[in-house]
């Protein structure tokens, strides 16, 4: 049925008719048929959904079917049950910010959770209240104020694992704004708390501290979605997409989680190095001959690390194969950049740079290309070569980093040992 659901082309009476059969579909499980029976029917039926559909189809079922907030959460667990597999985003989308587990997809993951939270229930239950101070509501209320608190860790996840990435490309203002409206958030739910805590008898006071909380999460939400993880995506690399993932962990995730790790799609390994590998052979085993001598694997991967220079390799495709990892190595290189393509591993803005660099060795313009700049106390030179076999044949590229500065700082001339 997939074929018949492509969100992205789907027209609008489409759109309306999904939406009415998802609806149909949840009411007949608020009216008691079983998950299987139900999912049976989905999968049937409908096909793919997105998680966008789903919120707006519980959106529907509060506002124009009347159906409790309390229900709805109380369905929100069958649904996942039911849509479980189904869920556009569990097929890999071209885009990794649209895959599961990258951060911009949790983070707009916790967004539709915090929307569902103020604008559902904490909006509900602060009406109601304004109507009826009662110790139930009051208790709900709290309730609700504390689930929010849990935005801190979204909050917490932008201003320590992203807001760096951002500051190093320079980027300062944003998110020092954002830092600070972030604070504030924090600051008005815990006095809405502590006023609740302390009732006496001021329910507008604190009916009109719930509106502007409510309205200053949506706003905050407007902004990270529409200015900051779009900046975001335009500046970092695949690589540094990777390690916020890997460190979200250890400040946590805001009324969801990831449904999954997030592993960027990555070229496969040459089919002998498969074969090697199958065959119990390791870096420290074996020999390699050269038409000039012969070593050990062990020994020509130390003899690498012990240049004094940074090398990493492209092949023809463009796909990282190795780095050297000597001990001073002047770009931080991960191993999670073998198997990527190299453009994955630089900043959007500056990819052009690289594609016509390629482009030109490639098509035989150029052989080399140097580049030098200045970082502290180090004067760096970056060497690309066009690696080319006997034939003439395109191969892939060399990177050649060193710090020059001790080189150029040589005068006269050495010819005895140093002690």
């Amino acid at each position: 049925m997939s074929e018949l659901i492509n969100n992205r082309e789907v027209d609008v009476p489409e759109q309306t008719r999904r939406q009415a059969m998802l609806k149909e579909i949840i009411k007949e499980l608020h009216a008691g048929k079983s998950i299987e029976e139900v999912k049976a029917r989905f999968e049937e039926a409908v096909g793919d959904v997105t998680v966008a559909e789903i919120s707006a189809m519980e959106h529907s079922l509060m506002t124009e079917e009347g159906i409790p907030v309390s229900e709805v959460q109380r369905l929100c667990s069958v649904h996942t049950a039911i849509f479980k597999g189904s869920i556009e985003q569990i097929h890999r989308s071209s885009k990794p910010e649209e895959q599961p587990g990258h951060p911009v997809h949790t983070f707009k993951l916790e967004n539709r959770e915090i929307e569902r939270l103020v604008n559902f229930r904490l909006d509900l239950h602060a009406t109601k209240f304004q109507k009826n101070d009662s110790e139930e509501l009051i208790f709900k209320l709290l309730e609700d104020l504390s689930l929010l608190l849990d935005l801190d860790k979204h909050y917490s996840r932008k201003e320590n694992l992203l807001f760096p990435y951002l500051e190093k490309y320079g980027i300062y203002g944003p998110t020092k704004v954002m830092w600070g409206v972030d604070d504030n958030i924090r600051r008005m739910i815990k006095e809405a708390k502590a006023a609740l805590s302390a009732y006496n008898g001021n329910a507008a006071e604190i009916g009109a501290q719930v509106t502007e909380i409510i309205q200053e999460v949506n706003e905050m939400i407007f902004k990270e979605e529409n200015i900051l993880l779009p900046m975001a995506l335009d500046k970092l690399t695949e690589d540094e997409w990777v390690k916020i993932a890997r460190e979200s962990d250890e400040i946590g995730f805001c009324l969801t989680a990831p449904e999954q790790e997030w592993v960027p799609e990555r070229a496969a390994e040459p089919e002998g190095a498969v074969l090697g590998e199958a065959e119990g052979v390791t870096p420290q085993e074996g020999f390699i001959r050269f038409e000039t001598g012969l070593l050990s694997l062990h020994q020509l991967e130390t003899v690498l690390n012990h240049l004094p220079v940074d090398l990493t390799f492209i092949d023809e495709n463009d796909v990282v194969r190795y780095f050297s990892h000597g001990k001073e190595r002047i770009f931080a290189r991960t191993k999670a950049v073998i198997g990527r393509t190299v453009q994955n591993c630089h900043p959007p803005q500056s990819v052009h740079v690289v594609e016509k660099l390629l482009e030109d060795f490639k098509a035989g313009h150029k052989d080399a290309e140097d580049f030098w700049i200045n970082i502290k106390d180090k004067f760096i030179y970056i060497r690309y070569f066009a690696v080319r076999d006997e034939t003439g044949r395109y191969m892939g590229t060399l990177e050649f980093t060193q710090n020059i500065a001790p080189i150029r700082a040589l005068e006269g001339q050495k010819r005895i040992l140093s002690e």
